[in-house]
């Protein structure tokens, strides 16, 4: 692959590269257009790790995009700074590379349903369990497939490429630099059995649309239905991976999941604590331990940039080849930077993802996903199998709540289960709760 494809201005949904605005590029525009869209907006009340948290201080997916985004900057005008010379003759800043990963690192979430992996895991249970009902058995293996392995990587990509902005006409428009950027599974889900692959980044629907963004970067196609990642999405999973890993740490504490000790001992792993400079002597009890700890994840944040930046340029023509070795960059860093990133993640795992008041929160996420798609499928697939005249009126209340989303008679059922889709993973927390409690309502 080359850096001149990967790195194309031009637009999905657009027939030609739009004029350069004086004091803002191609993806400066692919970060504001992301950052003003309404889909961007709601991550401000979805969940991260913690569902519906009492606490304002942890993070929703909102900062959690932000502070990802910040992070991505870096790496990217990092790795645009070593490589300014093989730039240099395709009119490309160094700092583009920054901006283009921000913005893949800006809609990396973007696709999430209401409630975080937990809504995620819950809407592929409920397709699973009701494979052998009446309102799914006439969709295809391939149809249901997608259904039953929801993905949130995968409805980013529709959000971004179709629903936001140009209905169905290119969606926000962005550059295909940032698209291939965002992509982190460019495949199907066919490839989750025909090939052994964990987790995929594109729908049935938009699989014309993946085709056409690889076609243009140039990316290596490996299956009929699947290419080698965009050396800068690299970059932005490693970007969200330090922020899972040092974040989710004082989330555990703002949740008292995790003690400061603990958290302590794990960022002594890549900083040394005696260079902290003392204090305020304002700064005493749980506000002291609080600020030590951020200005810890700050110098190892630094230290894990540099790390994996030296390891994308030392894994660069890899990269471009489509044949690195290995999952991800910090994996290939090894030493110190794998070893504090896999010591994070199991700690994570261990005190936080299976803490009892976590796991029955994540329960009652599951009924409230449950409810909705109970509801709005079934109210669907009466629309395509009663005559108007029959169709009941609670049906038509519920449907009536999906606005623009709302499914046409017309319309084949795997459309119009898609756009049921659209907009239960497009709610909030909150307003997923409210609008099961009001179908829960309805129904007594």
């Amino acid at each position: 692959m080359t850096w001149v494809n990967l790195l194309s201005r031009k637009r999905s949904g657009v027939s030609q590269i739009e004029q350069k605005e004086v004091g803002r590029s191609h993806f400066q525009k692919d970060i504001d257009r992301i950052i003003f869209s309404s889909a961007f907006r709601r991550l401000n009340h979805k969940t991260q790790v913690h569902p519906l948290p009492e606490n304002d201080n942890i993070h929703t997916r909102l900062p959690h995009s932000l502070e990802v985004s910040s992070v991505g900057r870096s790496l990217g005008a990092k790795v645009g700074k070593r490589l300014a010379e093989e730039l240099k003759c395709i009119e490309i800043e160094p700092s583009d590379l920054g901006d283009i990963v921000q913005a893949a690192c800006l809609a990396h979430d973007i696709g999430n349903p209401p409630f975080g992996h937990s809504g995620e895991a819950a809407i592929g249970d409920w397709f699973r369990a009701n494979a052998d009902r009446d309102f799914l058995k006439d969709l295809t293996k391939a149809e249901l497939n997608d259904f039953q392995n929801f993905e949130g990587n995968a409805q980013g990509l529709r959000i971004i490429t179709k629903l936001e902005y140009y209905l169905f006409e290119g969606g926000m428009r962005l550059t295909y630099a940032t698209l291939g950027t965002f992509l982190k599974y460019p495949w199907t889900s066919d490839l989750l059995e025909s090939a052994g692959k964990k987790k995929y980044g594109c729908d049935r629907s938009e699989r014309e649309i993946l085709a056409e963004i690889a076609t243009e970067l140039g990316l290596i196609q490996q299956y009929e239905t699947g290419w080698c990642r965009h050396p800068l999405s690299y970059l932005m999973e490693a970007a969200d991976d330090i922020c899972y890993a040092s974040i989710d740490l004082e989330d555990g504490i703002e949740m008292g999941f995790l003690t400061y000790d603990e958290v302590t001992d794990i960022l002594k792993l890549i900083v040394n604590f005696d260079e902290i400079p003392p204090l305020h002597p304002h700064c005493e009890g749980n506000d002291l331990y609080n600020r030590k700890i951020a200005i810890a994840r700050g110098k190892a944040m630094n230290t894990l940039i540099e790390g994996i930046v030296d390891t994308f340029i030392h894994q660069k023509d890899a990269l471009l080849n489509g044949d690195f070795v290995g999952e991800d960059l910090i994996g290939a860093c090894g030493g110190r930077v794998k070893e504090f990133i896999d010591t994070a993640k199991n700690t994570a795992k261990e005190k936080i993802f299976n803490n009892p008041r976590k796991m029955q929160l994540e329960i009652g996420s599951h009924a409230t996903i449950e409810t909705l798609l109970d509801a709005f499928i079934r109210s669907t697939y009466s629309l395509h199998q009663l005559d108007s005249d029959c169709f009941p009126e609670r049906f038509k209340q519920i449907l009536n709540l999906m606005g623009s989303h709302q499914p046409k008679k017309d319309w084949s059922l795997d459309h119009s289960y898609l756009h049921v889709l659209d907009f239960i993973s497009g709610m909030t927390d909150k307003y997923a709760l409210n609008i099961s409690q009001q179908i829960e309502a309805m129904n007594k």
